[in-house]
């Protein structure tokens, strides 16, 4: 069972996306609410396997504490990226890229394949972090940040990278937001006529 949406074009992105009403003030709700949802994300998103997934809830069973640091820094990341990214924050940039600097320096540079890519030298907490903060810098190098884009519902927030081929998407989903806003302005047109002599 998917629980997490996965709409934004990239897997950091959604990440982004793990809070629902960004910009609705109380009505904000966190997704990431134990150090499991971020196992389960992780899955969902292919940053973790099965096998590794196993080992870290057993992990987290063992020391709740280290868990949910684990997981606060997780959201920590997430919203650094969202800042540097929407915001244009340099201290948050500045902020992510240390935890890059602590991410990279858990892992070895490694040929497999055809390619080269960051391979973790154990599976401990700090796992998912550390492949969710390498791919937030990834995120942030990509050469077609020129399409991302945030959702003009008001409170939603959700963000993606607009690949429609006239840049005009406006909605994070058009069966959600979309379909929402869409009702609310005919609502509008049509209560605003109704008020006309």
């Amino acid at each position: 069972m998917v629980r997490f949406g996965h709409i934004a074009g990239d897997p950091m992105l959604d990440l982004v996306n793990t809070v629902d009403w960004r910009l609705g003030g109380h009505e904000r709700t966190e997704r990431l609410n134990a150090f499991t949802d971020v196992v389960d994300w992780c899955v969902e998103s292919d940053l973790v396997s099965a096998d590794e997934a196993v080992a870290l809830r057993h992990l987290a069973d063992q020391d709740d504490a280290r868990a949910e640091r684990e997981r606060q820094q997780v959201i920590e990341a997430r919203e650094r990226v969202y800042a540097a990214l929407f915001e244009d924050d340099p201290a948050a940039a500045a902020d992510l890229a240390g935890m890059y600097r602590a991410a990279i320096a858990a892992a070895d540079l490694v040929r497999t394949g055809g390619r080269w890519q960051w391979q973790d030298r154990e599976t401990d907490l700090r796992l998912p972090r550390d492949r969710i903060v390498r791919g937030l810098v990834a995120l942030t190098q990509r050469a077609d940040l020129d399409r991302l884009h945030q959702c003009e519902d008001a409170k939603c927030g959700w963000v993606y990278l607009d690949t429609s081929p006239r840049r005009n998407r406006r909605w994070c989903d058009t069966k959600d937001c979309g379909d929402r806003n869409r009702a609310r302005a005919y609502y509008a047109r049509q209560k605003a006529k109704s008020r006309q002599p």
